[in-house]
């Protein structure tokens, strides 16, 4: 049974499991053979493309084993000299991706393919290290938080839209009648029947999307205004519920605001009622009572304190006016002091917890003006390290 290394308190046996794991490669040293102008002449292998992702390469030969980083330079991030058997090789990441390079690939080739079977070994071997390494990142605020709200949002635009249309298509078709002959007979459709249906779809993928957008957004302005500034922070509220997210995003006391918090965690119960628990009904029937006055729905609830069956609540869903309430509340998240979180995360940018914690966003968020210029300040930085123009 593999042992169970306790991390930090275990590192060095930990270290010298993965070295011994990673011979006969060493960090590169002054009896390691190489041609003049090693740094500069080496080219690609083709076995090097097959290396892990260059994060975990990197915390294996630098954070754990301390190999020497030569560090930055043009269309390099990092560059790591090893010794294989004597000669030098390179673990490089250079724009173009990570690999490993060598003076001449058509004759080395076979060796670097053995260098990269000791790093996938030895970076197996470390995983405890990079999982004692991730849970500690997290505790802290040297992170960034990956800015997917423009995707999100593109998907509830698309059903959104697609719901209008055929709305529309139902309502301009509600008195077509089709009927088509049977041989003696003939049978009648109704256009709009199979067309509602789908609009009603289309509208409870739109409001699902709606949700997972502003499940997104709202930690991300929560981490803008400050609130969250950590990776157990992002996490911690991650793992909430819907209306924490809000209330952590938006001061629900602000003009309006309040209206629509409650509207829209009724709407979050329906839908989960709706899509979540079954569907058994598009206003969470399930039974049909026998009584008197003949059948009537027996309704099931699904809400947390509620008697468990009702023939009442407020479980309708009416997709027009839930459309139309989730637009006019974009309009207003959006709206006066929360317009600078709109052109951050419109950017795409990722939000940097670093500068949660030492107030840099705190600062951007007091103008339109003051955020522009920031967004453009990181789109810059961001297109420098993409391009490795150090």
């Amino acid at each position: 049974m593999a042992h169970k290394y306790k991390l930090p308190e275990e590192m060095e046996l930990l270290k010298e499991k993965v070295r011994s794991t990673l011979l006969p490669v060493i960090p590169a040293h002054s009896g390691t053979s190489a041609e003049k102008n090693f740094l500069f002449n080496a080219k690609r292998t083709n076995a090097g493309r097959q290396l892990p992702p260059y994060y975990l390469c990197y915390f294996l030969l630098v954070d754990l084993l301390k190999f020497k980083n030569l560090g930055q330079f043009e269309k390099v991030s990092w560059s790591v000299p090893i010794d294989y058997n004597g000669t030098a090789y390179l673990v490089e990441h250079r724009k173009f991706g990570l690999g490993v390079f060598a003076q001449d690939p058509e004759t080395q080739e076979s060796e670097a393919g053995e260098i990269v079977k000791r790093i996938k070994k030895a970076i197996n071997i470390a995983k405890p290290f990079f999982e004692w390494k991730a849970s500690e990142a997290a505790k802290q605020s040297h992170l960034n938080v990956v800015n997917h709200s423009n995707r999100l949002f593109d998907r509830y635009c698309y059903f959104s839209e697609q719901y209008k249309v055929l709305s529309k298509e139902a309502e301009d078709r509600k008195d077509e009648r089709i009927r088509e002959q049977h041989g003696s007979g003939y049978s009648v459709s109704f256009p709009a029947y199979e067309i509602r249906r789908n609009a009603e779809w289309m509208a409870l993928s739109a409001v699902d999307a709606f949700f997972s957008w502003t499940e997104h957004i709202f930690i991300h302005m929560a981490i803008l205004s400050g609130k969250v500034t950590t990776g157990e922070d992002v996490a911690n509220l991650a793992d909430n519920e819907w209306p924490v997210k809000f209330k952590c995003a938006i001061d629900i006391e602000t003009e309006g605001t309040r209206s629509y918090y409650d509207q829209l965690v009724t709407v979050k119960r329906q839908l989960r009622n709706y899509m979540t628990h079954g569907a058994f009904g598009k206003n969470g029937e399930a039974f049909s009572f026998h009584s008197g006055a003949g059948a009537v729905p027996l309704l099931l609830p699904h809400q947390r304190g509620s008697g468990r069956f009702s023939f009442y609540g407020d479980l309708g869903f009416n997709e027009k006016e839930v459309v139309d309430l989730i637009e006019s509340f974009i309009s207003h998240l959006w709206s006066d002091e929360r317009e600078p979180f709109k052109i951050y995360i419109e950017s795409s940018l990722p939000l940097i917890l670093p500068m949660a914690s030492d107030g840099q966003y705190i600062s951007a968020i007091s103008s339109v003006e003051d955020m522009e210029s920031l967004v453009e300040h990181l789109s810059w930085q961001f297109d420098q390290a993409a391009n490795m123009d150090w």
